[in-house]
């Protein structure tokens, strides 16, 4: 997919029309690059890995160039569920089939360092950003709740974990106000928060630590990799570098053939309602938990700040956002939220994520001195955060943890980066209409 047609769907330079935004702690305001810099590292990406990197390499006196071509935040980083999950985005029960018991372990591990080190981001840095704890995983098909029960019970025997417990279907109603769900699992160790505010305080404890972070600098090419210093280009400057990390995600573009291979964009959808009162609120969520159910298609839910449904819902695989966001999620969040068909709708945006044929993330040593990391298929708060520490660690020369992410040995879309699109979404499409026919 071509950059051009990725960032079609937005304002270049601001942030999407959402309820983030709305309620971001503040705009950023960094300058664009103009003539020639020189550093250690360069960063492309102003997301969670990117300032991640950036902050932890500054920290340890790297002098780091961090580059976004927008605003930091401005990807799917500053648009998503705000959902802070535990583990990886596949169960580990999958992960032990795929890769051993030791390799899931280290897996399960890291995913729970991720959660901690956002944690400790927001506590060491101050970061306003609203986090809540407790994640609630819903089924939406009665033949999925054993298996809930046997996942829990997993998590608790194999790995030690007792910040989970099993939903049954007399609790699952006092947990969400929905006639569709029938049990699930309630994560009291994962959570939610304001995703902008979190990137935007990643990006000023970075700048604060000594990063040179530019906006509205877009990449236009990179000569020199694995050939000693490496050079960024972009229309009015250019970067040399000892090290490069690509840190795109889902806005990659034509930057690298290698990662776009692995690595597919598409665009999920979120609406903000009105405000609701203390006692509506508590009737449709519990708690003050983010929500996540079974579907293929994932609807994910979460009460914001001021007790506003933040709602998510669809997704496409086309180069275009539909062009009434608000109508293409009302009718999943009806579908989950009937009581609702006369709340009002403030806020409806959009956002492009990069997934894998795995649902694990992609990270690979493109040189010698080039790294890349994406895909975090809708885990990447925790874990994009974490994986900006791991490539850090990786340019200082400590690399194990890196190696065990990139011998997950994610494989190329079908295609590579040419025809991987309209196969993904055939094998989408019908995925999706499962969904519907509840097959």
């Amino acid at each position: 997919m071509a950059l051009d047609l990725l960032t079609a769907n937005d304002t270049p330079g601001m942030h999407a029309p959402s309820y983030y935004a709305a309620t971001a702690n503040w705009q950023t305001s960094y300058p664009a690059l103009d003539g020639t810099r020189s550093c250690d590292v360069c960063i492309v990406g102003g997301g969670y890995t990117g300032l991640s990197a950036a902050l932890h390499l500054a920290e340890d006196g790297v002098n780091v160039v961090l580059l976004e071509a927008n605003r930091l935040g401005w990807g799917a980083s500053g648009r998503n569920g705000g959902q802070v999950g535990s583990g990886q985005r596949v169960d580990q029960t999958v992960l032990e089939a795929r890769h051993g018991k030791a390799h899931a372990k280290l897996l399960w591990d890291l995913g729970e360092e991720s959660k901690a080190l956002v944690k400790g981001l927001i506590a060491r840095h101050e970061i306003a950003c609203d986090y809540t704890p407790g994640i609630l995983h819903v089924d939406h098909r009665k033949s999925f709740v054993e298996d809930s029960r046997d996942y829990v019970e997993h998590l608790r025997l194999v790995y030690g974990y007792e910040d989970i417990r099993f939903i049954d279907g007399d609790e699952i109603g006092d947990q969400v106000g929905s006639p569709r769900y029938f049990g699930g699992s309630l994560d009291l160790g994962a959570g939610h928060l304001h995703p902008l505010n979190f990137a935007l305080g990643l990006g000023r404890a970075a700048e604060k630590a000594g990063a040179t972070l530019f906006e509205e600098t877009r990449v236009t090419g990179i000569e020199g990799k694995g050939q000693g210093r490496i050079t960024v280009k972009t229309a009015r400057g250019n970067v040399s570098a000892d090290h490069l990390v690509l840190a795109c995600n889902g806005y990659l573009g034509g930057l690298d053939r290698q990662t776009a291979a692995h690595v597919m964009p598409i665009n999920n959808f979120v609406v903000a309602t009105e405000p609701f009162s203390e006692d509506e609120a508590e009737k449709l969520i519990a708690n003050n938990v983010a929500v996540a159910d079974s579907k293929f298609v994932i609807n994910y839910f979460r009460l914001s700040a001021d007790r506003r449904l933040l709602f998510g819902g669809g997704e496409n695989y086309g180069y275009r956002f539909p062009e009434d966001i608000r109508s293409f999620v009302r009718g999943p969040m009806l579908e989950i939220f009937p009581q609702l068909e006369d709340a009002g709708i403030d806020y409806g945006w959009g956002g492009t994520l990069a997934i894998t044929p795995k649902r694990m993330p992609y990270f690979a040593r493109l040189a010698p001195n080039m790294l890349t990391a994406a895909g975090y298929s809708g885990h990447g708060i925790a874990m994009a955060t974490l994986g900006g520490r791991i490539l850090a660690e990786a340019i200082a020369g400590t690399a194990g943890r890196f190696d065990a992410l990139e011998k997950l040995n994610i494989p190329a879309f079908p295609g590579g980066d040419r025809l991987r699109f309209p196969l993904l979404v055939l094998a989408m499409t019908w995925f999706s209409l499962r969904d519907r026919l509840g097959i």
